[in-house]
């Protein structure tokens, strides 16, 4: 909507925030089919709250009893996760979820052998783009989330300007796509500081999508570094450098979350992965997750993806392990030629990302989506 065009990546003409609609045509079709629909959305909604109420009850009340043996613990809840994820996944419509693992530099998937098998105290790199990814992380590995903490939401009177991404994305020939914005562009918004992160449970993680960062005045618990979880953790770790979700149409500008960490890394193993949904369409809602719900967090949204009369789509791509930054044969000087980073680990984990989902970046972060929620909130 052009009430919005403030908020296109001036290189590349993406507005990485607003929901995406289908294209027109159809549309009599889905209308006459719509009450199926709804009558299918109102029952796989009620199956699904009762799938998280018994995920509730079970993983973060019967299996307490079994924390004095934590290997025991841990299996069982990652058995109920895995099972109750599953099947969460399953009644929105995502009977099938393809998951490459590719290989950056041969173009093609990686050998059979390179198993992706993050353990405890692993980093997970993904993109954020809906509450489904969380519900995959959770099937696939059960790890630990995380919430980054800011230390503050007040954009109001930005003090400095913020520096776009080092590799500045699409064109800025002023033509075509480059020149959508040009009347209207604003910089992103100035940076403001992770000072660190919460961990939450899976429930909590899903409510959140959509959401900015955490407050830190605002927050019952002191925020812990990265390293602080890192090194206590019993679980893969999963990290979203974007600290909120877009639309899944570009990567957002990724936040210093890794700041002070070397790479390669060489105390634990870095892996990336990047979700991709394909494009809505009149009877297939989006499945992307980038505007929050006034009332309970996702559920609107979790019942129109429930509601769908066609099968969904998703795909994964995971970076094949001898590719990552915490690979013995990384090469820094492929991603950070020329220029000074202040977080090493959040450029290369941004560029392996876009490489391996074929998907562009754009200078906006988290701080942008503050500032268009604002307008967005004004405007409804």
């Amino acid at each position: 909507m052009e009430k919005f065009s403030a908020f296109r990546d001036p290189g590349t003409g993406i507005q990485p925030f607003l929901r995406p609609i289908p294209p027109s045509g159809g549309e009599l079709l889905a209308n006459l089919l719509a009450p199926v629909g709804y009558a299918l959305g109102v029952i796989k909604t009620a199956v699904l709250l009762a799938l998280a109420l018994v995920y509730f009850v079970l993983v973060h009340g019967v299996c307490l009893i079994l924390s004095p043996v934590p290997p025991i613990h841990r299996a069982v809840t990652k058995l109920l996760t895995a099972i109750l994820s599953r099947l969460a996944l399953l009644l929105v419509g995502l009977y099938w979820i393809p998951v490459d693992v590719v290989a950056r530099k041969r173009g093609r998937n990686a050998p059979r052998n390179e198993a992706w098998t993050p353990r405890a105290g692993d980093l997970i790199v993904s993109n954020w783009v809906s509450w489904v990814e969380i519900l995959w992380l959770a099937f696939r590995f059960n790890p630990i989330f995380l919430l980054p903490v800011c230390e503050t939401l007040d954009l109001s009177s930005p003090t400095e300007k913020s520096a776009p991404i080092a590799r500045t994305p699409g064109r800025r020939t002023g033509t075509g796509s480059a020149a959508i914005s040009s009347p209207a562009a604003r910089n992103p918004t100035q940076r403001v500081p992770i000072v660190g992160f919460r961990r939450v449970n899976l429930l909590s993680m899903i409510s959140s999508a959509g959401h900015l960062p955490l407050i830190a005045g605002l927050t019952s618990a002191k925020p812990e570094t990265l390293e602080e979880i890192r090194s206590s953790a019993d679980r893969p770790v999963v990290v979203f450098p974007e600290c909120t979700t877009s639309n899944g149409r570009a990567l957002l500008r990724f936040a210093e979350v890794f700041r002070g960490m070397k790479v390669p890394v060489v105390k634990y193993k870095v892996f990336v992965m990047c979700v991709r949904y394909d494009p809505p369409t009149v009877f297939a809602p989006t499945l992307s997750h980038s505007i929050p719900s006034k009332f309970l967090n996702p559920l609107p949204h979790i019942f129109r993806v429930a509601s769908s009369l066609a099968p969904l789509t998703i795909s994964i791509r995971l970076l094949s392990p001898s590719e990552s930054p915490s690979s013995g044969s990384f090469l820094l000087s492929e991603f950070l030629a020329g220029g000074t980073y202040p977080d090493e680990l959040a450029e290369c984990c941004a560029a392996l990302m876009a490489q391996i989902g074929r998907v562009k970046r754009v200078g906006m972060g988290w701080e942008d989506k503050a500032a268009f929620l604002n307008v967005y909130k004004g405007k409804k």
